[in-house]
């Protein structure tokens, strides 16, 4: 039978209503959650640990960091089958795609939580789990790096977003879709994923900022970035991605200042090109020097930007890393 390690984080998936709150608080050990989960003793062994205890907006880059080497230690034990790993929703699909990005083993990491609190009618933290597991122990799941299963489905962690506040299948991959699905204790895949990338890094260089566009919005935002010391900046422009005109001079002063910005779209799908012209326009920010994230929202590029910087000076390299490794297995050290 298969070993798994779950490596509990903390989430929803732990808490229940604390009644002087009136509000869902970290409240569950990990002996608690499992005891839920029935019958999974059936189909492997399980050994818990918990890493900590956060609700999801207090994980930050440093911590996904120290997550992932917790769950290096693991895989490389040759007992250890796969791990799994609870994580809170909110900002569940930037851990996992860290960890995806900095995590380079052939065997399955899976990272779960839950929409419903242990208190609620529904709590879907044990079913998340039990569907984790079994995912887990698949040979099929070998070598797909980082997945995220959740509502029976399952998803690549560089895919994947969180679309809805409320809903049970909020895990969507947007332009692709899942790529599979947990069916009776069974994991059964679709579609193999497109690429895999790995960034090997000690440390992470966090001075990186996401800014949203929006109707009229000057360079403010920017300059103070870049007063403050950032080494890069996300911007989620508009539609293809364009810029407000009165952004421009902001993304101009930060490159001269060997900033690496990023650009990405605000919208839910598609990739940004340099299709427009006119000031402001996709085809004068890639001739000023902004690097295109195609197709990834907001907050997964300004993890990829952080694992890229914490990896080199260079912008040029920073550039390859988000342009040249969207299409192909790659490693950078």
């Amino acid at each position: 039978m298969k070993r798994v390690a779950i490596i509990f984080n903390g989430g929803t998936i732990t808490m229940k209503m604390d009644l002087r709150l009136h509000a869902a608080v970290p409240k569950l050990s990990s002996e608690d959650i499992m005891s839920m989960v029935t019958g999974i003793e059936k189909y492997a062994e399980i050994e818990c640990y918990t890493f900590s205890n956060h609700p999801g907006p207090h994980v930050t880059p440093i911590i996904m960091l120290e997550l992932s080497n917790c769950i290096k230690k693991y895989l490389d034990r040759d007992d250890i089958s796969g791990v799994v790993v609870t994580h809170g929703t909110d900002n569940l699909e930037e851990t996992a795609y860290l960890l995806d990005l900095t995590i380079n083993s052939e065997k399955p990491v899976v990272v779960t939580g839950s929409m419903r609190n242990s208190s609620e009618l529904g709590y879907d933290g044990p079913a998340n789990l039990s569907a984790s597991i079994c995912t887990a122990i698949s040979d099929e799941a070998r070598n797909r790096g980082v997945l995220v299963v959740l509502n029976g489905e399952v998803n690549c962690a560089s895919e994947v977003t969180k679309s809805n506040t409320m809903s049970l299948d909020t895990f969507k991959s947007p332009e692709f879709g899942p790529i599979g699905i947990v069916d009776n204790n069974e994991v059964i895949f679709y579609r193999s994923r497109v690429y895999k990338q790995h960034i090997e890094i000690n440390n992470i260089e966090t001075k990186v900022n996401l800014i949203k566009c929006a109707s009229g919005m000057d360079s403010s935002l920017i300059d103070f970035c870049v007063d403050k010391g950032a080494k890069g900046i996300v911007i989620e422009g508009m539609g293809r991605g364009n810029i407000p005109p009165d952004m421009v001079g902001g993304v101009e002063r930060a490159i001269e200042k060997n900033v690496a910005v990023v650009l990405v779209s605000r919208c839910y799908e598609g990739r940004v090109y340099g299709t427009y012209g006119y000031p402001g326009g996709g085809k004068g920010l890639r001739d000023l020097g902004v690097i295109f994230g195609e197709h990834m929202p907001g907050q997964k590029a300004r993890i990829k930007l952080m694992l890229a910087l914490s990896s080199t000076n260079e912008i040029s390299e920073v550039r390859k890393i988000f342009e040249e490794g969207l299409y192909k297995d790659s490693t950078i050290r």
